[in-house]
């Protein structure tokens, strides 16, 4: 990937009249970003931190190296990736050998997105899922695609080897389960999109609680529709109207 970033960047200021961009290369630590503190206005995380131990730890990182109102954006694979393929290898562990080792990376939940970004001091936190589901020949194939990606289980503490009776209990589980009428596998693939900013005080922010000025009433007097018998629906549950002398309710913007 880094070859290929280093030959594209070459490419592109090749044969332009204006002075070239410079760009910088290199493959650091993943846990220990080589990143100057507030240095940066942008910073990308593609594909990367789910082969990281301490994630909280590189976002927190990250956050530092941004300037005041930069842009953390990240993708990172959900938990529901490969669930198809974890789901057949318990399967065949359980037949074939009486338990159940990991052969799958952990992959975080999309409700940790958001969590994550909070953690590392990112203000406006925004997290989306996305869900693909890419259809191989066989388990062969996919097993042969997430090696020459590099995406094979990389648990420290993962059992080495797997019998081939296990491998082949696997891939009939696999094609039971889960074979469409052409005889091909879904994969699916969970993409969890994060976007964070770092602090600035020209952000939007909430409005104190209790700061609003406008009654629920009137906004019921305002939005109020005409029922079936030609009266005007109050929205109160008893259909009163509110002559007690209490004070209405006020909206407030959290």
């Amino acid at each position: 990937m880094l070859e290929r970033a280093r030959s594209h960047a070459a490419a592109s200021s090749s044969g332009r009249a204006h002075p070239p961009t410079r760009y910088v290369h290199w493959q650091p630590d993943s846990e220990v970003l080589p990143l100057e503190p507030s240095g940066a206005d942008l910073v990308i995380s593609c594909l990367g931190m789910h082969w990281v131990n301490d994630v909280p730890g590189v976002m927190f990182q990250c956050r530092h190296a941004l300037k005041p109102d930069g842009l953390f954006l990240a993708a990172m694979f959900g938990g529901q990736t490969l669930q198809e393929l974890r789901i057949a290898c318990t399967v065949a562990q359980q037949e074939r050998e009486g338990g159940v080792s990991a052969r799958v990376s952990p992959l975080a939940q999309v409700r940790d997105g958001g969590n994550l970004l909070t953690r590392a001091g990112l203000a406006i936190p925004a997290v989306d899922v996305d869900e693909v589901q890419v259809h191989y020949r066989d388990p062969v194939q996919l097993v042969e695609h997430l090696r020459s990606m590099g995406e094979s289980n990389a648990l420290l503490k993962r059992r080495l080897g797997l019998p081939r009776s296990v491998a082949l209990a696997t891939a009939a589980a696999y094609t039971s389960l889960f074979a469409e009428e052409d005889g091909s596998i879904p994969a699916t693939y969970e993409v969890i999109y994060m976007t964070g900013w770092a602090p600035h005080p020209s952000q939007q922010k909430a409005a104190k609680r209790g700061s609003a000025t406008v009654s629920f009433e009137d906004l019921v007097a305002d939005l109020g529709t005409e029922g079936s018998d030609g009266g005007t629906k109050s929205g109160s549950g008893g259909g009163g109207d509110n002559s007690g002398g209490s004070t209405p309710p006020t909206a407030s913007n959290e």
